[in-house]
């Protein structure tokens, strides 16, 4: 449910950012420039569309979240009071939402509100994106330990992750190659090949940290599996912060505007902008969706607090992150001895509330700036969504820079701080 009401305000957001929605609307509703009058949202409601507008309904949802966030702390049991305003109420709650994403636009002094409220945005949309990158370097290290474990009894595991690591390095060095190819040009494209190179050295350190003996000798478990995952999802980054650069034009030889630095085939892509637009968006805001569900697991809360199970409790599997019977290995079972034990929420929660709603809050501010492109806000619209930004672009390649230094980072801290314990 609390994701279904995020899905509709998501959607709300995009039909605010449409110019196309706009128009359409101005030609076919009757006086519509009287009823934009009569509610007091301008000669033709343009305080209802534009950035300025998903900003204020995104604050009424990041709000609706950060209360319920606040009311659900400290909750251990289903039983409780607290426990069962999370878990029942919604059609009130929906009331409730609406009642806040529409009074966020009664707020006096609004551009004060707009300008102190994109930075806020930004630095929880960057804290959003760093949960995601620390979930997934925590990912890559599960992933080799699970499937190390499985060694001791079977030496076909060392067969499975050396053809897995082949995968993730040959598909990591072919995107980046063809990169070189499609994204670059002899002459011209610097900041390109700059970006490239860059990546590619990154790919290349944290391959070697990875297997260098002084770490080795601390983290047994460091391998080229991990490093070879970071390096595939630095590739996917790369290359979707070079799609996400506006378009370069330069002279041909005929004195006629053309295109540069963008792949020759790639340029069709674009003519349909309804098709690319709704496409990429659905596919956007389904994987923005997956990364609050997922985030907001008990595994996924444990591993965010740095409590992981003991190696000597794996059993390595295919398909780790799940049980035999599907459910989390930390939740279902004690590997070792002990009674079998299911999480049905009749002696306490299964995962953390307040955790649950501060992820939905970030990620209301998350989509905040990337329906509004960030800081690129004033021309933004969803039409153009995927034409390209330089706000995007950089974003992306913030995002791609981050991974690798909080995977350096898990890397290089045990042999800084030799006295500590570290999980991964």
């Amino acid at each position: 449910m609390y994701a279904l009401y995020f899905i509709l305000v998501v959607l709300l957001c995009c039909v605010m950012m449409s110019k196309t929605v706009a128009n359409e609307m101005k030609e076919h509703i009757p006086f519509y420039e009287d009823i934009c009058k009569g509610i007091k949202a301008g000669d033709t409601c343009e305080k209802l569309v534009g950035y300025s507008a998903v900003y204020r309904v995104c604050f009424g949802m990041a709000c609706f979240f950060f209360i319920f966030c606040l009311l659900t702390l400290k909750i251990n049991s289903s039983k409780g009071c607290r426990a069962h305003i999370h878990n029942g109420f919604w059609f009130f709650k929906l009331l409730l939402l609406g009642a806040m994403c529409s009074g966020a636009f009664f707020i006096p002094d609004q551009e004060t509100f707009l300008n102190a409220w994109r930075y806020v945005g930004a630095v929880g949309g960057f804290i959003f994106i760093g949960i995601q990158l620390i979930l997934l370097v925590e990912f890559a290290h599960k992933w080799n330990k699970n499937w190390t474990a499985g060694t001791a009894t079977n030496k076909l595991w060392y067969a499975a992750l050396a053809l897995v690591t082949l995968i993730m390095y040959s598909v990591a060095t072919g995107g980046l190659i063809l990169m070189a190819v499609f994204y670059t040009q002899k002459d011209g494209c610097l900041e390109n090949k700059i970006l490239l190179g860059l990546n590619g050295g990154l790919c290349l350190l944290i391959s070697a940290v990875a297997i260098s003996p002084c770490v080795q000798n601390r983290q047994p478990h460091s391998g080229l599996l991990q490093s070879g995952l970071i390096s595939c999802y630095v590739t996917y980054l790369t290359f979707s912060a070079l799609s996400s650069k506006p378009v370069e034009v330069a002279l041909d030889e005929h004195g006629k505007n053309v295109t540069i630095c963008v792949p020759e085939f790639g340029q069709d892509l674009y003519r349909d902008e309804n098709l690319v637009t709704g496409l990429g968006t659905t596919l956007l805001f389904l994987c923005i969706l997956y990364s609050c569900l997922t985030s907001t697991t008990r595994s996924s809360s444990d591993a965010l607090q740095g409590r992981y199970a003991a190696p000597e409790l794996e059993v390595a599997r295919c398909c780790f992150c799940f049980g035999p019977d599907g459910e989390d290995t930390e939740e279902q079972q004690n590997v070792k001895e002990g009674p079998r034990v299911i999480y049905d929420e009749k002696r306490g929660t299964v995962y953390s509330y307040s955790y649950f709603h501060f992820v939905f809050f970030l990620a209301s501010l998350y989509v905040m700036m990337t329906v509004t492109s960030w800081f690129n806000y004033e021309s933004a619209n969803i039409e153009t969504f995927f034409s390209g930004s330089w706000s995007i672009f950089w974003v992306k390649m913030a995002s791609c820079w981050m991974c690798v230094l909080l995977y350096l980072a898990t890397l290089v801290a045990p042999l800084c701080c030799p006295s500590r314990q570290f999980s991964v």
